[in-house]
């Protein structure tokens, strides 16, 4: 089923997922003052007679979230003044994304248990995605934080839910444990740590047998220097299907309160972090290239589009099999969803990590014997005279391979770059450059095609919520 769309400038926008229970009924702030009185005096009716609130009042957002919590989901909810207030029709985008992601099979499960584990990183306060996990899907989660108001908060609204309370552990962070730096780094050569710095002042950690990350030196003043995200927090032996992170967008407080449409509240240790969002994501990034197959999926929201590719860029450096995106969209705020795997995907395809021109690239080797090559001709009749000639070059080529006891297979590569936003390149080559049969191979890449476009498409659609271009 695809999602609810608008038209906007050069495309559409996902508005929300078809599955959240808000697609097709938006929030009726009437009813739910009639239903509600502690949420009635924050609605009020505009000229045209539709219910409002006042999206600028902490006090009216945050009674909107707990009426939305026991009305629909049977959630009891609060947090205390101050603290990040969530939406919940934003939140429930987030869970049903990761939901397609699980579902997908992209990435196998191999954890071997049925129960879908999930990590919450900074669960906050309000504890949202895992009491929405757990209450939509049965998820179990492990929610992390530093705060003792987050602690002491996120627990009260587990308990406050009886029924959910055995599938979600709040988890405190060791704010003790110290996230080193590049000058630590090099000092940690003393104590036999493989790192080293190369002639750029690039600092690298030696990783052994896994692809290594570096940072510049450049950005290694605004590197994540706060508390332990995952590397740290995540037990040994440890194994989840999923972590999703609501991280700190913005540098400062004054940058986090520009928006003067909406009051969210938020704590600064919610909202802000020396880097922002790009600093905080690079060290989930880090920290999974160091967990790697704890984890199916590494997820993260993302604040700024133009994180994306960065960010992008940097998980291809670390060695990732697949990285998937989407975007939500919430009133007139845009966020966008950002996950990637170590693990072995489950299609058959030779993939190629390299990095190009900020190009993701996979290659399919193809070899079509000539029964393959025969079956693909006799299925073309959209144009007779074409396939027909092909079959032609085909005999041909057959006879020449006989005579010079070569094969007589056609070879040839496929190669295919996925670009932001989604669009694919699709390119190919023929092995065999001087061979007789370069219409038949035409005709072959025109059927290959149609099948990335309505098997690829269709599998983003699933994971993402928006098709892919094709281009050749």
């Amino acid at each position: 089923m695809p999602s609810k769309k608008r038209k906007k400038r050069g495309g559409e926008r996902r508005v929300i997922h078809p599955r959240n229970k808000y697609s097709e009924n938006p929030p009726d702030f009437g009813l739910l003052a009639s239903l509600y009185p502690s949420f009635e005096p924050y609605v009020f009716y505009s000229l045209d007679g539709r219910p409002r609130i006042d999206w600028t009042d902490f006090n009216a957002t945050r009674e909107l979230t707990r009426v939305l919590l026991l009305h629909d989901y049977g959630l009891n909810w609060w947090i205390p003044d101050g603290q990040l207030c969530p939406t919940v029709p934003n939140r429930s985008n987030y869970i049903h994304w990761i939901e397609d992601l699980l579902a997908s099979d992209l990435i196998p499960c191999t954890r071997g248990n049925s129960v879908v584990k999930g990590f919450d990183i900074g669960t906050g306060a309000n504890c949202i995605y895992p009491l929405l996990g757990a209450s939509l899907l049965g998820w179990t989660f492990v929610g992390s934080d530093v705060t003792d108001v987050a602690i002491e908060w996120a627990n009260r609204n587990v308990k406050s839910n009886p029924h959910l309370s055995e599938l979600i552990e709040i988890r405190r962070v060791d704010t003790e444990t110290k996230i080193f730096d590049a000058e630590e780094l090099q000092n940690k050569q003393k104590d036999n740590i493989n790192s080293y710095v190369d002639s750029t002042n690039t600092v690298s950690v030696d990783m052994g047998p896994s692809p290594s990350f570096s940072l510049r030196s450049q950005s290694v003043k605004n590197s994540y220097h706060g508390p332990p995200v995952l590397v740290g927090v995540v037990k040994d032996g440890e194994s989840f299907d999923f972590c999703m992170c609501n991280p700190p967008f913005f540098v400062t407080m004054e940058e986090a309160g520009l928006n003067p449409k909406t009051s969210c509240g938020g704590t600064p240790e919610e909202m802000v972090c020396l880097g922002g969002e790009e600093a905080f994501i690079t060290r989930i990034i880090e920290d999974s290239a160091q967990l790697k197959h704890a984890f199916r999926w590494y997820t993260s929201m993302v604040g700024r589009k133009s994180n994306l590719n960065i960010l992008t860029s940097k998980l291809w450096n670390v060695g990732v099999t697949v990285v998937k995106t989407t975007e939500f969209v919430q009133g007139q705020t845009s966020r966008w969803g950002l996950a990637w795997s170590f693990m072995p995907p489950s299609k058959k395809m030779l993939f190629s990590h390299v990095t190009e021109k900020k190009n993701l690239s996979f290659m399919l080797e193809i070899t079509a014997s000539q029964n393959h090559c025969n079956t693909i001709l006799k299925s073309e009749t959209q144009n007779e005279n074409e396939a027909v000639q092909c079959k032609n070059e085909l005999e041909i080529s057959s006879t020449s391979n006989d005579n010079n006891c070569q094969s007589d297979d056609l070879q040839f590569r496929i190669s295919v770059f996925q670009q932001i936003p989604g669009t694919l390149l699709v390119r190919s080559t023929l092995h065999q450059k001087e061979s007789s049969s370069s219409g038949l191979f035409s005709l072959i890449f025109k059927q290959l095609e149609k099948v990335l476009k309505n098997k690829f498409c269709t599998e983003r659609v699933s994971a993402d919520g928006s098709c892919s271009n094709l281009r050749r």
